[in-house]
C-alpha cells in the first residue's frame, strides 16, 4: 500500500528548548525530508511562530542543532524536551500561551495505503519561559481552565491521519480538489479552532493534525471465502456540538445538535496490498431540525420538551439546504420518534416536523423535494412477532435504489494525470508547498458509480433507535458493496448470516461510542439483544444501568463537559475583566433560552399540544381538560392549516368510513376508508413488507402489523393526538377519528364534522402515490 502514497508529510517530530526558543524538528516517514519550526519563548501573550524554510538532511538537521546548542551555552544550551507526532493547536486563556501535541499515537487502520492514528498521549506544555510569565498564569481561574481543557480526553475517539483527508468522506476526497486551510475549516475537524493561529501565521498545515471525533473501527471480514476489509466511520460535527440536554435540535445557523455523518467503506484484501476496486456509502443522524429543547433536572428523568415556533422555518431550512450542499439530492428522511403518548413529548416534534417538511417542500421543485418517511419504532419493537431490522432493511434497499452508493476503481499510471481526466488521487496534499508531490503517486482512483443524495435518521437523542436503522441501513448497503466488487453472487444479506453478526457489532460498537459522547452512556441495544437471542432478564438488567448511569451524567456531570467543550471549540474565549465561563448561566440558556421577550420565556413552560386542532398551544395556568371551554385563554401560534396537507385528488373515488364496531376486525387487504386496491398491488405491498400505506405525498410506517389488531391498542393514546398532522394521512386516522366519536361524546359537533371533512379530504391518492404502489421505490413528496 506505502506505493499508493505521495507527498512528504511531517510525521515525527522532536521538540527542544533554549532560555528562548522552542525548536520543533520535524521529519518525514522516509527520513529525507527534515524541518525545522522555532517558537518565541520571550514573548508572554503573543504567539510567535516562525518556519524555517529549508528543507535539511539528516545530517544536516543534527548540525544545526549542533550549532543552536553552543550558542545558548551561557544560558544553559539545547536541551530535548520530548518527541511528539504533530501539533494539536496552541490555546491561551488568561496568560500565557500553551502548546498541545500528541506524545504518543496508535496507528488504528489504513485506507488506500494512508495509515490512521488514534491519540494514545497528549500533553500541554507552557510557551513563555518562566522568566517572563505574567502573574495571571499562576491564579486560580487560569489553573481552572487548564484542568478544563484537559478534561477533553484525546485519547478516547479522536483520530487523524497525516496523508488523508480522513475529516472527509472517499468520494468527497475523489470528485473535490479542496487540500491544505481549505479542509481544517469543515465542520468534521475538531480543534480547527485551536490550529487557527498557526495556520494563519504560516499559511501551511505541515505541522499540525487534524482531529475528527467520533469513531473509527476497521477488520478483516471474510465472505464466500474471500476476504475482504470493512471500515466503519463516524464524524461528529464540530457545529452545535454538546451534551444530551444542553444541545437539542438547531440553531438559527442551521446547525443541528448531535450531528454524526457514518461512512461505510469496503475493499477486498489483496496480496500486495492495492486493492482493485473499493466501495463506500454514507449516511447521517442528527436531532430534530426544530428550535426546541430540554431544561435538565435532577428530580425528572425525562424533562418536558419546549418547542419555540418558528413560522417560517428558517432554521428547519437552512439544515437541509446544507446536507443538500453536502450530499446532493435526494434527502431522505427516516424518522423514528413515538406517534401517540399519553403526555405528549416526541410526537409533539413529529407533528410540527412534518408541518416544517411540507412548507419547505411548497417552494421546491419535484426534484429537490425533501421525503419523509415516518416509523413509531418504539411501538413497533413492543408488538409479538414484529421484526423491526427486516422492515428496516427493505426501507434501507429503496432508499439505496435512489441514492445509489460510492463504487470506484484503483487504476495505477506511472506519472500524474490531469484533473479534467475524471481521475483524482486518493491522497490529497495538505498545503500548498507540496501539491507539486501529488506527482509521486502512481495510483488513483476513478469512479465508475457516484452516491447522490443522503438518509438522514433520527429519533429524539439519534441515540439507541437511530443506530438500529443505521445499521439496517449499513447492511443493505454491504450486501451491494460485496456485490459490486464481485465478492458475492447476490446484493443482499440475510439478517441470520455470519457477516450480519460481524457488521451489528460494528455498529452496536460505534452506538455505544456516541451514546456516551452525546448521552452519557452506552446506547440501549434492546433490538440487537433480541435478535441474538440473550437472556431477556441480562437485557432489562443491562438497559436499567445504562438508564441510570445516563441520568446521573445528564444532570450532574454534563454542564461541566459541556464547558470544557465550548473552550476547546473556542466557542468560548476567556477574557480579563469578563466573567468566567463557570459564572454564566447554562450552555442551553445562551443558544436558545434567552433570546425572547419575558412574556415569551414564562410562556414557554406551558407550551402543550392542543387535543382539537393539533396546533401548539400558549395556554394560562390552566387545566389540560379546560381547554375545550376555555378558548378565550389560549393563543395559537401561527402555523399552517390543515387544509395546506392536503392534496386532493378530482378521480379519486368515494371513501368510506371505518365504523367503530368493525376497527378491531379490520384486515391488511381490505381496510375501511380506503380505495380498493388490485391484488396486483396487494401482493407487491405485502412482499415489501409494507402492510399500512397512506394516502398522501408522506410515508407513514406507523402500522406494520398484518392482522388489524392494532385497533384494539393504545386507544387513549391514539384518541387525545388524532388531529397531528401525520396522524391525518394515516389509515389508522379512519379507526381513531370514529373512535374519538365514540369516546368522547360529549365533543362539540362542530368539530365531528370538521373531523368528517377533514378524513375525507386526505382520501386521495395522488398518480405518483399509486405508481409508487405499483412499482416500488420510495414515495417522494
Amino acid at each position: 500500500m506505502e506505493a499508493m502514497t505521495g507527498g512528504k508529510f511531517l510525521q515525527k517530530f522532536r521538540l527542544y528548548e533554549t532560555r528562548s526558543k522552542f525548536y520543533l524538528i520535524g521529519r518525514d516517514k522516509s527520513r529525507t525530508h527534515w524541518r525545522v519550526l522555532k517558537i518565541d519563548r520571550m514573548e508572554c501573550t503573543e504567539l510567535g511562530v516562525e518556519e524555517d524554510p529549508t528543507s535539511y538532511t539528516e545530517n544536516e538537521c543534527q548540525e544545526l542543532l549542533w550549532r543552536i546548542h553552543e550558542g545558548n551555552r551561557l544560558t544553559g544550551g539545547l536541551k530535548f524536551v520530548t518527541k511528539c507526532y504533530g501539533i494539536v493547536g496552541f490555546v491561551k486563556f488568561l496568560g500565557p500561551y500553551y502548546m498541545v501535541v500528541i506524545t504518543r499515537r496508535r496507528k488504528v487502520g489504513t485506507i488506500c495505503g494512508h495509515e490512521i492514528y488514534s491519540i494514545g498521549k497528549s500533553e500541554m506544555i507552557a510557551i513563555p519561559s518562566v522568566i517572563v510569565w505574567p502573574n495571571v498564569a499562576y491564579s486560580r481561574d487560569e489553573n481552572r481552565y487548564k484542568r478544563l481543557l484537559c478534561s477533553v480526553d484525546l485519547s478516547k475517539d479522536f483520530f487523524f491521519s497525516y496523508s488523508y483527508n480522513i475529516m472527509r468522506s472517499l468520494q468527497k476526497n475523489i470528485t473535490e480538489k479542496n487540500t491544505g486551510q481549505v479542509v481544517y475549516e469543515t465542520m468534521f475537524v475538531w480543534n480547527e479552532f485551536l490550529t487557527r493561529a498557526i495556520r494563519n501565521h504560516l499559511k501551511n498545515t505541515s505541522w499540525t493534525v487534524a482531529l475528527v471525533h467520533g469513531f473509527f473501527k476497521q477488520s478483516k471480514l471474510s465472505v464466500s471465502g474471500k476476504d475482504f476489509w470493512l471500515t466503519l466511520i463516524a464524524r461528529r460535527s464540530r457545529h452545535f456540538a454538546g451534551t444530551r440536554f444542553l444541545k437539542r435540535g438547531v440553531n438559527e445557523k442551521g446547525r443541528v445538535a448531535n450531528d454524526v455523518e457514518t461512512e461505510q467503506i469496503v475493499f477486498e484484501d489483496t496480496s500486495d496490498g492495492i486493492p482493485s476496486h473499493m466501495a463506500s456509502v454514507v449516511q447521517h443522524r442528527g436531532s430534530i431540525p426544530l428550535i426546541w429543547f430540554q431544561e435538565t433536572s435532577r428530580l425528572n428523568i425525562r424533562p418536558d420538551i419546549i418547542l419555540k415556533p418558528d413560522v417560517d422555518y428558517k432554521a428547519t431550512r437552512l439544515h437541509f439546504e446544507n446536507l443538500a450542499l453536502r450530499y446532493g439530492n435526494p434527502i431522505i428522511i427516516l424518522n423514528l420518534i413515538k406517534t401517540r403518548e399519553k403526555k405528549p413529548r416526541e410526537s409533539l416534534l413529529r407533528a410540527e416536523f412534518a408541518k416544517a417538511i411540507h412548507y419547505i417542500n411548497k417552494e421546491l421543485t419535484e426534484d429537490k423535494r425533501l421525503k419523509f418517511l415516518h416509523m413509531d419504532l418504539s411501538k413497533l419493537s413492543r408488538r409479538k412477532g414484529a421484526n423491526v431490522l427486516a422492515l428496516l432493511n427493505k426501507v434501507a434497499s429503496d432508499v439505496l435504489d435512489l441514492t445509489e452508493f460510492l463504487h470506484c476503481e484503483i487504476s495505477t499510471s506511472a506519472k500524474f494525470e490531469d484533473a479534467s481526466s475524471g481521475e483524482r488521487t486518493v491522497a490529497k496534499s495538505r498545503d500548498d508547498k507540496s501539491s507539486s508531490d501529488q506527482s509521486e503517486c502512481v495510483a488513483k482512483l476513478v469512479p465508475l458509480l457516484l452516491q447522490k443524495g443522503v438518509l438522514r435518521t433520527n429519533c429524539i437523542d439519534c441515540l439507541d433507535r437511530t443506530n438500529v436503522a443505521q445499521f439496517a441501513y449499513g447492511l443493505a448497503a454491504l450486501g451491494r458493496q460485496l456485490h459490486a466488487l464481485g465478492l458475492t453472487e447476490a446484493p443482499k444479506i440475510e439478517l441470520h448470516a455470519p457477516l450480519a453478526d460481524d457488521l451489528m457489532d460494528f455498529y452496536e460498537r460505534m452506538g455505544d461510542t456516541l451514546a456516551i459522547q452525546y448521552g452519557g452512556s452506552a446506547a440501549h441495544n434492546k433490538i440487537f439483544c433480541e435478535q441474538r437471542g440473550q437472556w431477556k432478564a441480562a437485557t432489562q438488567s443491562q438497559e436499567f444501568l445504562r438508564t441510570l448511569q445516563r441520568y446521573y451524567n445528564n444532570a450532574y456531570t454534563d454542564h461541566d463537559k459541556q464547558d470544557a467543550i465550548n473552550v476547546f471549540l473556542g466557542h468560548f474565549q476567556p477574557q480579563q475583566g469578563k466573567p468566567a465561563l463557570w459564572k454564566l448561566d447554562s450552555d442551553q440558556h445562551y443558544n436558545i433560552g434567552r433570546q425572547g421577550t419575558l412574556k415569551e420565556e414564562i410562556a414557554r413552560s406551558f407550551i402543550k399540544r392542543s387535543l382539537s386542532d393539533g396546533n401548539i398551544l400558549l395556554e394560562n395556568s390552566l387545566p389540560v381538560s379546560n381547554c375545550n371551554n376555555g378558548r378565550n385563554n389560549i393563543a395559537l401560534l401561527p402555523m399552517q392549516q390543515l387544509d395546506d396537507i392536503r392534496e386532493p385528488s378530482d378521480s379519486a373515488p368515494d371513501i368510506s368510513i371505518c365504523e367503530p364496531n368493525t376497527c378491531s376486525s379490520m384486515n391488511y387487504g381490505t381496510v375501511p376508508g380506503r380505495h380498493s386496491m388490485s391484488e396486483e398491488r396487494q401482493s407487491y405491498l405485502k412482499r415489501l413488507g409494507y402492510p399500512e400505506l397512506h394516502s398522501s405525498n408522506f410515508l407513514d410506517l406507523d402500522l406494520l402489523s398484518s392482522s388489524g389488531n392494532s385497533c384494539d391498542e393504545e386507544v387513549f393514546e391514539r384518541s387525545s393526538l388524532i388531529n397531528s398532522p401525520m396522524d391525518e394521512i394515516s389509515v389508522e386516522s379512519s379507526t381513531s377519528y370514529s373512535e374519538q366519536g365514540h369516546i368522547d361524546e360529549g365533543r362539540d359537533d362542530t368539530d365531528l364534522s370538521r373531523s368528517s371533512s377533514q378524513l375525507s379530504d386526505v382520501r386521495d391518492y395522488s398518480d405518483r402515490f399509486a405508481n409508487w404502489v405499483a412499482n416500488g421505490g420510495m414515495l417522494c413528496y
